[in-house]
């Protein structure tokens, strides 16, 4: 081969927040029998087996060696499922650990793992203050398990627009990843004329920059092989380590010296969608790179050693909200009946989607005013003050409790004063973890996906209600009753908000 290629392959690994907002504990959730619940179930299929990969015999008796894949993945973690993993399964979180250790190491000083926004929302459709609370948490979050800062972030669903692309830059975020159809145009630095690649046609085997309409304020874009991650997701690549290197190699364009490779996966594919499939990464990594003379990188050293040559302007998305990976449609699939969903019936409709939408973000703002008005009295910033509650969620020690209210409060507090504080940052939130995208993905309001955000928003009102003696279940569920099941027994939204209650008063 003429030309030198870098191979990245990176995996999201992500599920929702799954504990009860009362008793901070995972229920039984029946669809992921065997197993008690969905975390536990997809640790023993993909994210332990990761850790542990085998290499087997011809004969699929004898193990032959085992591969941490994590030593040579470009990868994220959702940060609240790394939190459960930590506390459930803390052999599987340390070697997750050593195995970023080992890549830093082993890539100059840049590690493979990178950031995730905090509790996976869609960034698009988010305020200004919770875009801004969702990027400093996630990059918190990941430097107080890692043990150094992230250079890059993934933007859940890849879901980006203007507003994202300016609060990743105001916080200092150097890189994203996105997918080749959120391109609109790429200029050559130093030229005026912009290049239309709107069909998809970006080259992906090279970074880009995106300026905040100055020349000195930028975010550099990834954008990755849709052919081969897609074939990844949809076709077989996965199953063939052979297959699979001779499909990236064919991809090289040779009249290009040096490229980059990237393919960008669901890390759930690799063990859970796609059954042994992490036996196929630990084949290429262990074995057949070095024997094709492949270099594996991760996106963090490549920009390093390659900065981006070229600007890029995105897609504005249908009524300028952004675009995504999983929604042809912008970001239609977390808002309305756009034509996208996952598993039900045939018949079924998502028009639920809308007045769920629109119920959640008029209870966002009741819990925001709530949240001003309340902090103001204590707090010196609100926003501040929030942003810097991660630093509680990850350490709630009396030593760590009483450094956050030193810096933030504008006096000093009483234990009672403490408590409410505690309470409204609680509120805070639980009003972001009922924005976790999930809550629209699939095909009915019954999922537990969005009866768990819908959870999140009845202890929100509880907090709220407590705080501010203002009533806000009886129209927060009224507005849901425009939410309709495809289900007919099950009615409505405010029919899942009432059984919720229910069962919250048994507890």
């Amino acid at each position: 081969m003429s030309s030198k290629f870098y191979l990245c392959i990176h995996g999201h690994f992500y599920q929702p927040p799954r504990e009860d907002p009362w008793t901070g504990e995972i229920r039984n959730e029946p669809s992921a029998a065997p197993f008690n619940n969905w975390n536990e179930r997809i640790l023993f299929e993909c994210y332990k087996p990761n850790t542990e990969a085998e290499i087997i015999d011809l004969q699929n008796k004898i193990v032959l060696e085992r591969v941490n894949n994590f030593k040579y993945l470009s990868f994220n973690f959702g940060p609240t499922l790394l939190q459960w993993i930590k506390k459930a399964h803390f052999e599987t979180f340390q070697k997750i650990i050593y195995a970023d250790k080992w890549s830093v190491n082993k890539h100059n000083g840049f590690g493979n793992a990178i950031a995730q926004v905090y509790n996976h929302i869609i960034m698009p459709l988010a305020t200004r203050e919770d875009k801004i609370t969702q990027i400093r948490w996630g990059m918190r979050d990941f430097e107080y398990h890692f043990g150094r800062k992230s250079f890059g972030l993934w933007l859940p669903e890849t879901a980006c627009d203007n507003a994202t692309i300016q609060a990743l830059i105001d916080e200092n975020v150097k890189f994203i990843i996105l997918d080749p159809s959120q391109a609109a145009s790429i200029r050559k630095f130093g030229t005026s004329n912009w290049i239309d690649v709107t069909d998809g046609s970006i080259d992906t085997t090279r970074a880009y920059r995106i300026f905040d309409g100055t020349d000195k304020r930028y975010i550099d874009v990834f954008f990755y092989n849709s052919y081969l991650s897609k074939n990844i997701a949809f076709g077989d690549l996965a199953f063939d380590a052979n297959h699979f290197l001779n499909t990236v190699i064919s991809s090289v364009n040779n009249n290009i010296s040096e490229q980059l490779i990237s393919i960008v996966a669901d890390g759930e594919t690799f063990g859970h969608h796609k059954k042994f499939t992490e036996r196929t990464l630990a084949y290429i990594f262990d074995y057949l790179v070095e024997e094709k003379g492949i270099s594996v990188i991760n996106f963090t050293e490549y920009l390093v050693l390659h900065p981006p040559q070229y600007e890029v302007k995105l897609k504005p998305g249908k009524d300028g909200l952004g675009t995504a990976w999983s929604c042809s449609h912008g970001v239609g699939r977390w808002m309305e009946d756009c034509g996208c969903s996952t598993g039900g019936q045939p018949g079924w409709n998502q028009k639920w989607r809308t007045p769920l939408r629109i119920a959640l973000n008029n209870l966002k703002k009741k819990l925001d005013d709530i949240f001003i008005n309340e902090g103001s009295k204590f707090l010196i910033d609100v926003w501040q003050a929030r942003n810097s509650y991660i630093d509680i969620i990850l350490d709630s020690s009396d030593s760590n409790i009483s450094v956050f209210f030193k810096e933030n409060s504008k006096r000093h507090l009483t234990k009672k004063e403490i408590s409410r504080c505690i309470e409204l940052l609680e509120m805070q939130k639980l009003s972001m973890f009922m924005f976790t995208s999930c809550g629209w993905f699939f095909s009915d309001i019954s999922g537990i996906e969005t009866v768990k955000i819908l959870e999140y928003a009845v202890r929100a009102i509880e907090l709220a209600e407590k705080i501010s003696k203002e009533s806000l279940f009886d129209e927060f569920a009224n507005m849901l009753e425009n939410a309709k099941s495809n289900i007919s027994e099950i009615g409505n939204g405010k029919n899942i908000l009432e059984s919720i209650r229910k069962r919250k008063y048994e507890l």
